[in-house]
């Protein structure tokens, strides 16, 4: 990355299914960006549990001595019903609460194979990154193609102006864990100069109004 200027991350927020999958190349690939992270010096937030993915991910990162933060809804550990937390573990109220608090206390965000939760969680940082809620990097690590679809229905979007240009650049992919961590380091947040007006200051009962067209 020589020539690049290179952002500081500290902690990587990972997004990723309570299942295993199908293929056994998505748990490899789980543990080996645990083991990334691990040497990279960087610590994991995660949604908690040790279920599928999560369990895979939280646990190669524990395993290189990083900090390990689970954030999960206090409804999720009833009966024990995601596993123990490999790390510390914060209890929250609501899904909303748990998605704001990954926010704040991530530098970047990563999506691994998941279902509807995890691409909820992807979509909700890509949202949240267009409106200028935040300018941290965002990326899915495409493990033998699994989210080629995706990806080309967003492309998609991006030809049906649904999806500016500008937009689209938010969402970062990488078939390895450490090429997909170098785009995130390298990453330089491009804000739309219509929505980098609004405020999203918690103090203010209304937004600043603007005559744009939201391409959400």
């Amino acid at each position: 990355m020589e020539g690049v200027s290179v952002r500081k991350i500290k902690k990587i927020c990972v997004f990723c299914g309570a299942n295993s999958g199908k293929d056994v190349a998505f748990v490899n690939a789980a543990f080996h960006l645990g083991e990334v992270l691990g040497k990279r010096k960087i610590d994991l937030v995660y949604g908690g549990g040790k279920l599928g993915l999560m369990g895979c991910v939280s646990t190669a990162v524990a395993q290189h001595e990083r900090q390990v933060l689970g954030i999960i809804p206090s409804a999720c550990t009833i009966n024990n019903l995601v596993g123990e937390t490999c790390g510390k573990e914060i209890k929250v109220a609501t899904m909303q609460e748990r998605l704001v608090m990954m926010m704040e206390l991530s530098d970047a965000f990563i999506a691994l194979p998941g279902g509807f939760g995890t691409l909820e969680e992807l979509f909700q940082m890509i949202s949240w990154a267009q409106l200028n809620i935040h300018n941290k990097p965002i990326g899915v690590l495409n493990i033998n193609g699994f989210f080629n679809g995706l990806l080309s229905f967003v492309d998609h979007a991006v030809k049906q102006e649904f999806i500016t240009p500008r937009a689209r650049k938010i969402l970062i992919s990488a078939t390895t864990a450490d090429e997909l961590v170098d785009k995130l380091q390298a990453f330089r947040f491009e804000s739309d100069p219509a929505l980098s007006k609004l405020k999203w200051s918690p103090s203010s009962s209304q937004k600043e109004k603007l005559d744009l067209t939201l391409r959400l």
